[in-house]
């Protein structure tokens, strides 16, 4: 059964009033570099596109909008980086959703110049449902009080998504609270927790992802090098298993993330955020919506490139590396 989605805007909110929001009030959409194939929104449903531009023309007429709810740019890697940078500093500031459609290839570098300010949703070889739920998820806040949601197969993949992403912070959690009490370390994961701040946790140094030479290596990493591959082999392992089963049938790609994160971790080793998009073992746009999900929860940060300011890296937050590391720990015992 369909529910209606209702919603309470301005003085009605605060008096509890509701409206059933028009079908004559869409979500605008902004086309960037679609050109022709911009008629494939026109059957969406609760979108209207307002135009479509090439890229020198974007910034300058999103700043003119008064209302703009989302930006679509396609293939953001042949745009000049200067005109692109421009037509992120016009979203931020419009306060707009942007939905980047790229190739594997070119996404960190993509990646690398959008701020982390604003909403993006990422596509990488999307399908028709991809872009319904891209446009599902960049509409999401647009309205002030969201009641009910009418349920879609896209919404019903969202919440999957979201019951994995709690599951597996229960999980952490878990691990974490049996840890021994040591002073500045947190105590585990709640949903909703916000692991960005730590005000009594001395953050270890930046990393350097340096490789020692093997005969000075010291005791402790060698039991990280030992670990380092336990890790990898376990990841092979369910690789193998796609060789004799259907590849979804064990898909699981957060915790495909999570074990290479760590394993990357123990080995000193910056990891893109296309290589963790092959790591997850799922279609990029899939790995993408993980990925976000799973640094807007504190389980993922990302990390700048310090040699390089056009990549950035995703790492482990230290909450959840210390969780792995009680978790491998009780594995061996």
């Amino acid at each position: 059964m369909e529910h209606a989605v209702r919603f309470q805007w301005g003085e009605d909110a605060a008096n509890g009033a509701q409206d059933v929001l028009p079908a004559s009030a869409p979500s605008t959409l902004l086309a960037v570099g679609l050109s022709a194939s911009a008629s494939r929104f026109d059957s969406i449903e609760g979108v209207r596109m307002v135009a479509t531009l090439p890229a020198c023309d974007a910034a300058a007429h999103v700043r003119d909008m008064l209302v703009l709810d989302m930006v679509w740019v396609a293939a953001p890697e042949a745009i000049d980086s200067r005109i692109f940078a421009q037509l992120c500093q016009a979203v931020a500031d419009k306060g707009c959703a942007l939905i980047c459609e790229t190739s594997l290839a070119a996404l960190d570098r993509v990646a690398a110049a959008i701020p982390d300010t604003i909403r993006v949703e990422w596509l990488v070889d999307a399908d028709a449902t991809d872009r319904r739920m891209a446009l599902a998820a960049a509409r999401s806040e647009r309205h002030l009080v969201v009641q009910e949601v009418a349920r879609d197969p896209a919404m019903e993949r969202i919440d999957r998504l979201q019951e994995e992403i709690a599951r597996i912070s229960r999980l952490l959690g878990d691990i974490a609270r049996e840890r021994s009490g040591l002073p500045g370390t947190p105590t585990g994961f709640e949903r909703g927790q916000d692991f960005t701040d730590y005000p009594d946790q001395v953050r270890a140094p930046a990393r350097d992802f340096a490789t020692m030479p093997r005969s000075f290596v010291p005791e402790e990493r060698t039991a990280e090098r030992q670990r380092a591959k336990m890790v990898r082999r376990l990841l092979r392992q369910r690789r193998l298993r796609e060789q004799f089963f259907p590849a979804d049938l064990f898909a699981d790609p957060a915790w495909d993330m999570l074990l290479d994160l760590y394993a990357a971790r123990l080995e000193r080793r910056p990891v893109s955020v296309s290589s963790l998009c092959i790591a997850s073992a799922v279609p990029a746009t899939t790995a993408l919506r993980w990925i976000k999900t799973m640094t807007d929860g504190g389980l993922f940060i990302r990390e700048a490139d310090p040699h390089d300011g056009r990549r950035i890296f995703i790492a482990l937050a230290e909450a959840t590396f210390d969780a792995l590391e009680r978790y491998f720990e009780a594995l061996e015992e």
